[in-house]
């Protein structure tokens, strides 16, 4: 009696050595059904779509926060800079960290202060020149407030030291 299998058509003799060329086929997944594969696309994009509908959620939307530090240019020695933190709009964002670090200037350690209502945060800094420097850098950061919709993904408005300010 003839064994049939499937896709391969049938043999007379259904002998072990004949199942051994599914072992060897590597094909993976051309092997599977393009229209599982189309189905299951299609079905996580529709999941997206009613997810981003449903009230209450959110989004994976996030908003880019923006750093304003007055003044932006600065000399060697301690002073006061305030940053003030801004959404894409330009609305004042509280509670917000704003974290002042040494770029191509050097600063003892790292300064941080919160922004208050209006969205400025004052820091007082004191960035060093090497000899022979005529220019360098203060880096900042932004630490967005804890639980909001705010991000820091891109480079902010950097400190310009230089020598003769």
């Amino acid at each position: 009696m003839p064994a049939l299998l499937g896709y391969y058509g049938s043999v007379a003799d259904a002998s072990p050595d004949c199942f051994d060329r599914f072992s060897d086929d590597e094909r993976a997944i051309e092997g599977l059904p393009i229209r599982l594969v189309i189905a299951l696309v299609v079905g996580v994009a529709s999941l997206g779509v009613m997810m981003n509908m449903l009230s209450g959620l959110g989004g994976l939307t996030v908003t880019e926060l923006d750093a304003a530090p007055a003044p932006d240019v600065i000399g060697p020695g301690e002073q006061k800079v305030t940053v003030t933190v801004v959404d894409p709009e330009g609305n004042p964002v509280s509670d917000a960290t704003v974290v002042v670090s040494g770029g191509t200037a050097s600063l003892d350690g790292v300064k941080t202060a919160t922004t208050d209502e209006n969205g400025n945060a004052t820091l007082s800094v004191d960035p060093t020149l090497a000899p022979n420097q005529r220019e360098g850098t203060l880096d900042v950061r932004i630490k967005p407030p804890a639980g909001s919709d705010y991000a820091d993904e891109r480079e902010n408005a950097a400190i310009l030291v230089l020598a003769g300010e």
